[in-house]
């Protein structure tokens, strides 16, 4: 278990590593000299249970943005730098708890140093980024090509570059749209470094498709106990990575807290509006804080026997459905009070 060892890196008011647990990250994706847009989206993205949020600093203004956002959410703000080594050290000023950097498009060694004394004179984190489409000519010509262990020594160069400059308060993070060898590029840092990682499949797709990319990734990654920090990254609301990645976490047992939902996939059988429901249910069950399992079955032929490990759940039938609580069955109720009766015993909810 990897993360059980990793360093512990202090980010505002959360901790990254040491044991600790996995942290959901997203990135806003409005204009951040944007305050009021900006901020809105990260208050709703702090609802959905977000914990770290990047935001990108192309400009002085959106540097000097940083300032007003941070003054109006409750989770750590970190800077999104590419290029301009100036708009490090602006976001820094402006009070960015983490600043994001590939200082292998900062610029000279210079600039980089110049970052880094100001992070390391404020305690400011440092999280060294490096994405398998950004890998230097020759790592690519060294491996024949973009490969896990190129990935991986791309990262581990800066790494050290920024270790020679006396600074290690430091999170790692190597990205890859491919699943397979960001896998593999994972295993191999684990064993390399003792920083803790941010993990995530880059430019993972859509909602469909980049949830499952991220789900198998991430799922493969984080069973061996590697990653501190996550993003699932989603062509979407970011809303849509956070309910993702708490998914995720919670799926593999890294995370509690939430109603998880289950529903069964349909038959010939169901003579209810199922997938309505069962949509119906999740997004019911959101505001909720609850650690239970609700069960959502389409008849009421399996429905009680498919509901058992469930702590309550409902079964459709013709025109009505069943209520069940720990596998037992409560009552019959009519199908269009199936989802009110359902929420009144949740908010009424006693073992």
């Amino acid at each position: 278990m990897h993360r059980n060892t990793t360093k512990t890196v202090p980010v505002g008011n959360r901790v990254i590593g040491g044991g600790n647990p996995v942290l959901i990250q997203s990135m806003t994706n409005t204009r951040t000299e944007d305050v009021a847009a900006t901020v809105a989206q990260i208050l709703r993205l702090q609802a959905a249970g977000c914990e770290i949020i990047r935001c990108t600093v192309p400009t002085p203004e959106a540097a000097l943005a940083l300032k007003e956002i941070k003054k109006q959410i409750q989770i750590p703000l970190v800077a999104d730098i590419h290029f301009d080594y100036q708009m490090a050290l602006a976001a820094m000023e402006n009070g960015a708890d983490k600043i994001r950097i590939n200082p292998g498009n900062i610029g000279s060694r210079e600039k980089v140093e110049a970052v880094v004394r100001m992070a390391r004179e404020r305690g400011i984190p440092i999280r060294v980024g490096v994405n398998s489409g950004s890998l230097e000519k020759e790592l690519t010509e060294k491996y024949h090509g973009v490969t896990a262990e190129g990935i991986v020594e791309s990262a581990l160069d800066k790494v050290h570059m920024i270790e020679d400059m006396g600074y290690d308060n430091l999170v790692v993070s190597i990205k890859s749209s491919d699943v397979l060898m960001c896998i593999r590029a994972h295993e191999i840092l684990a064993e390399k470094t003792k920083y803790p990682l941010h993990v995530g499949i880059t430019e993972a797709g859509t909602v469909l498709g980049g949830n499952i990319k991220s789900a198998v990734g991430l799922g493969v990654i984080l069973h061996q106990g590697i990653g501190d920090t996550i993003r699932v990254s989603l062509t979407g609301d970011p809303v849509e990575e956070i309910k993702s990645a708490r998914l995720i976490l919670r799926t593999l047992g890294l995370r509690r807290g939430g109603i998880e939902v289950v529903s069964c996939p349909t038959c010939g059988r169901t003579k209810i509006d199922l997938i309505s429901l069962a949509a119906q249910v999740e997004e019911m069950v959101a505001d909720i804080p609850l650690d239970l399992k609700v069960a959502v079955m389409g008849c009421a032929v399996n429905g009680p026997g498919e509901a058992k490990e469930a702590d309550i759940g409902i079964a459709g039938g013709d025109g009505e459905g069943l209520l069940i609580k720990k596998g037992e069955i409560i009552r019959k109720v009519p199908e269009a009070e199936l989802l009110s009766v359902l929420r009144d015993e949740l908010l009424n909810w006693q073992e």
